[in-house]
């Protein structure tokens, strides 16, 4: 039998606990369709799976009970996400400098580069392009800043200077 490693030993990241509405409703989503489709549906095939008979050599019954395990972590990681997040959304005040949720539009004039990134919880991150977590040290250079500011990113590969051209917030 495994022995749970309790959580005050484990690593505490530094992650902000911050999440835009949009992000906590795809988590909810998220959560919302392994509970209701992907795990009745593995559940089915597990017990088809061991109606079989011998589950030692029985590859469809260990793929799923592995694959019901992964569903289960991840809809208890979702319920204390869901839980623990707290939601920032839009306020007029923020207009004119950069705050969580924001999309900046930055150039760096040196190498000739220019993105646009949003600014976002950790959570955020998968699947969406141009986001960036507000804990990477672009969005901690950035935050609290204005258009025509020019900041100075710290990374391990050197110093990197990006100029801010234009902020703007869902609404």
């Amino acid at each position: 039998m495994r022995r749970k490693i309790p959580e005050s030993t484990l690593p505490k990241l530094n992650r902000s606990q911050f999440i835009t509405s949009e992000g906590l409703q795809k988590l909810k989503e998220e959560h919302d369709h392994l509970w209701r489709v992907e795990r009745p549906d593995v559940t089915a095939k597990v017990a088809w799976a061991a109606s079989l008979g011998d589950r030692s050599e029985n590859a469809d019954y260990h793929y799923n009970k592995k694959r019901l395990r992964e569903i289960d972590n991840r809809l208890r990681y979702l319920r204390k996400c869901i839980d623990d997040f707290k939601v920032i959304d839009y306020h007029p005040n923020q207009e004119g400098k950069v705050n969580f949720g924001a999309w900046v539009e930055i150039k760096n004039e040196k190498k000739g580069l220019q993105n646009r990134l949003r600014i976002v919880g950790y959570e955020e991150l998968i699947g969406n392009k141009n986001y960036i977590s507000m804990d990477s040290p672009m969005a901690k250079s950035l935050l609290g800043k204005t258009v025509g500011d020019e900041v100075i990113v710290k990374t391990k590969m050197g110093d990197f200077v990006w100029k801010i051209l234009k902020i703007e917030y869902q609404k």
